[in-house]
């Protein structure tokens, strides 16, 4: 069965949303683009706007990000901000969702909700926090994506995923090595669903809330 990743760093993978740069969309068949706190610099702006053009253009660009927050390894938080909110706007014009890091910064990205009147879907990548505090987030378009975490099974995320309703769930390598179909095979355990129905579960998810579907 060919699962979807999505959020992966690993390259030449199928069916996976590859976490892309400028110097390698020619490289990804689908993927995502955008500015991460850690590369974040003054004079952003050239940047976002080179990016705000190719995902215009390039319809395989499924997602903008990963973008977001980042109080351990991230520039001046207004920096952080602005950079954030120009993403926020431009996922939302063009009915993308947005891929979230956070780190750190559970606040800001509730601030940025309370504030915000036209959200995009976000994704939040790699979630592994207490499941109150996802909860929080249900009132605003807010997804989920459970990745290596779930292989503990006394994890936050392994909780969360026991809770969160399944419309708002997706799943991801990110970085790891590891194998998508180990992450689908966690998701089973731990909600004692069959892993065909999860796989288009996830589907189904995605062409909800995209303007650029998958099959």
């Amino acid at each position: 069965m060919d699962f979807w990743d999505f959020h992966t760093h690993q390259t030449g993978k199928a069916n996976s949303i590859q976490n892309a740069g400028l110097d390698t969309l020619a490289n990804h068949q689908a993927c995502s683009l955008g500015i991460h706190p850690w590369f974040l610099e003054e004079g952003w702006e050239d940047i976002f706007e080179e990016i705000s053009k190719q995902v215009q253009q390039n319809t395989s660009i499924l997602a903008i990000g990963e973008c977001g927050f980042d109080r351990l390894k991230g520039p001046a938080l207004e920096l952080q901000k602005s950079a954030f909110r120009a993403q926020a706007k431009l996922a939302h014009e063009l009915g993308v969702p947005l891929i979230l890091h956070c780190v750190k910064g559970h606040d800001l990205f509730l601030e940025f909700l309370k504030k915000e009147k036209s959200l995009p879907n976000i994704l939040w990548h790699g979630w592994n926090l207490k499941p109150e505090l996802g909860q929080a987030l249900l009132d605003y378009p807010v997804y989920f994506s459970f990745g290596k975490h779930l292989l503990l099974p006394s994890s936050h995320a392994a909780e969360w995923l026991k809770r969160v309703p399944l419309d708002r769930v997706f799943l991801e390598t990110d970085d790891s090595k590891i194998e998508i179909a180990q992450i689908y095979q966690a998701a089973s355990l731990i909600l004692g669903l069959p892993l065909d129905r999860i796989d288009q579960q996830v589907r189904d998810n995605w062409n909800k809330i995209s303007s650029r579907k998958i099959k």
